[in-house]
């Protein structure tokens, strides 16, 4: 399973909000609700992500294993 909990992180350590990413990024907020219920969003968006934050890719999403039991 993919987690933005990281990009969580990143945006309160610099101060990014979801309007920045809109703005900025022209990330819509379809896109940002997307992300928030842990659904899957493109590789443009995730590329437009890290650019916007000036960050690398484990600082926007991380891959959880799910326990098969």
């Amino acid at each position: 399973m993919i987690s933005y909990a990281p990009l969580w992180r990143t945006m309160a350590r610099t101060g990014a909000t979801t309007y920045t990413l809109q703005v900025k990024g022209q990330i819509s907020s379809s896109t940002i609700r997307r992300m928030k219920a842990g659904e899957s969003v493109s590789t443009n968006t995730l590329d437009a992500l890290c650019k916007i934050l000036q960050c690398d890719l484990q600082d926007v999403v991380e891959y959880l294993p799910e326990n098969n039991t």
